[in-house]
C-alpha cells in the first residue's frame, strides 16, 4: 500500500477579502473624490516647490544683498561713527536701511541689533529699546546681551522696574559665565537702588552659588555683607 505523504495546506482566500472588489472600491473612491485628491496633491507640490523656489530665488539673494549692504555700516560702527553706521553716508546704507529692507534675513536681523546699540550710544534710549526688542536670535550670547542692553537703556530713562525685568531676563536666559553673572549682578544693583534689599540678596546668593569662579562670583561676599548677610 502506497504511503500517503502529508501535504502543506494550500491557503484558501478568506471570505472577508475580495481583491477585485477591493480594487473597484478604491477606484470608486478615487473617482468620487478625485477633485479633492488632485487639489491636495497639487497643494503639496506647490508648497514644497514654493519653499525651494523661495530659498533659491528670494531668500538666498536677499541674504547676499543684505550682507553687501551692511558692510559699510559695520565699518563705521567699528570706529564709533554711530550716526553714519545708523543712517548711512549718502552713498552707502546704514543699519536702519538694511533692517528696514531686509529685516527677515540674518544680516538684516543683526542690523537691528547693531542699530539698537547705535541709538543707545547716541543717547536715544527709547529708540534703542524699540530696535533691540525687534531683534531676535537663538544665540547664547547675542540674545541675552540684547536683553541686557534694553535693561541699561531703561535704567538711563529712570525706569528701574523695567530695567530690573530685562536684567533678570538677560541673566536667566542661559547659565553661561560670560553674560549671566554680569546681568544678574546688574539686576542686584538695580534692586538695591529700588530699595528691594531681600530680592537683591537672593540674586547675589544665586551669583555666588552658580558662578563662584567669575569676577562677579568672587565679589558677592562683599555685597552680601553690605546688606547684612555676613558669611559664616
Amino acid at each position: 500500500m502506497a504511503e500517503t505523504k502529508d501535504k502543506a495546506p494550500v491557503p484558501q482566500p478568506t471570505k472577508d477579502f475580495n481583491l477585485e472588489k477591493s480594487l473597484h472600491k478604491a477606484e470608486d473612491f478615487f473617482y468620487k473624490n478625485k477633485n479633492v485628491i488632485t487639489i491636495a496633491v497639487l497643494a503639496v507640490v506647490v508648497v514644497v516647490g514654493g519653499f525651494f523656489a523661495y530659498n533659491q530665488f528670494v531668500k538666498q539673494p536677499n541674504e547676499k544683498k543684505a550682507q553687501e549692504m551692511v558692510f559699510h555700516a559695520q565699518n563705521y560702527f567699528a570706529v564709533d561713527s554711530f550716526k553714519l553706521a545708523l543712517n548711512g553716508d549718502g552713498n552707502n546704507y546704514g543699519f536702519l536701511q538694511v533692517a528696514g529692507k531686509y529685516g527677515s534675513t540674518k544680516a538684516g536681523n543683526l542690523a537691528k541689533y547693531s542699530a539698537g546699540i547705535c541709538y543707545i550710544r547716541l543717547g536715544e534710549f527709547q529708540k534703542g529699546i524699540d530696535m533691540l526688542k525687534s531683534f531676535g536670535a537663538n544665540d547664547l550670547l547675542l540674545q541675552p546681551t540684547a536683553y541686557g542692553l534694553i535693561g541699561d537703556a531703561y535704567m538711563e530713562l529712570n525706569k528701574t522696574e523695567e530695567g530690573i525685568d530685562f536684567y533678570k531676563k538677560a541673566g536667566h536666559y542661559n547659565d553661561n559665565e560670560l553674560t549671566a553673572p554680569v546681568y544678574l549682578f546688574r539686576a542686584g544693583m538695580a534692586l538695591e537702588k529700588a530699595g528691594k534689599s531681600q530680592e537683591a540678596i537672593a540674586i547675589y546668593k544665586e551669583i555666588k552659588e552658580k558662578f563662584p569662579l567669575t569676577g562677579e562670583g568672587r565679589e558677592m561676599d562683599k555685597y552680601l555683607a553690605r546688606l547684612g548677610e555676613v558669611r559664616n
